[in-house]
């Protein structure tokens, strides 16, 4: 089961979230989850990179996989197992983290979601996520009501 993650950069997180994030996704782990997409910008990325990882050591068999908007940059990948480009070279630059996160989606069973409000990237990812009928896990209360 493959799992990525749609939330806002700029949100501030608590020992809360970050414990609600943790036992969300070792539930989805015994349930199956392998595999996490993650993005890697911004405060919800860096939170669930950094979970993602914490949990490794539980369980080793788990990929955190950095999926790349630009391939004309340098990134620290310290976080990740591996890093993946997908196909989006044609896509103008300013277009990129869009086409990146929907290409995410496409590929997750299950999105897990920091939304607060519906304007913005993260907003328009999980709309999406919606539009395809994928599995939504939210960890804000107000995401519910987008």
């Amino acid at each position: 089961m493959t799992v990525t993650f749609c939330g806002h950069g700029d949100i501030q997180y608590g020992s809360e979230i970050k414990k609600k994030l943790y036992e969300m996704l070792e539930n989805l782990i015994n349930q199956g989850a392998d595999e996490f997409l993650l993005g890697g910008y911004g405060n919800f990325d860096m939170m669930a990179a950094h979970t993602v990882r914490d949990l490794k050591e539980q369980y080793p068999n788990i990929q955190s996989v950095f999926v790349m908007p630009y391939l004309n940059r340098e990134y620290d990948t310290a976080l990740y197992d591996e890093t993946i480009y997908p196909d989006i070279e044609h896509i103008p630059k300013r277009l990129a983290i869009i086409k990146r996160n929907e290409y995410m989606v496409d590929a997750a069973d299950v999105v897990i979601a920091y939304v607060e409000h519906g304007w913005g990237g993260a907003a328009k990812t999980m709309m999406y996520a919606i539009k395809k009928g994928k599995q939504i896990v939210s960890l804000c209360e107000n995401s519910r009501s987008l």
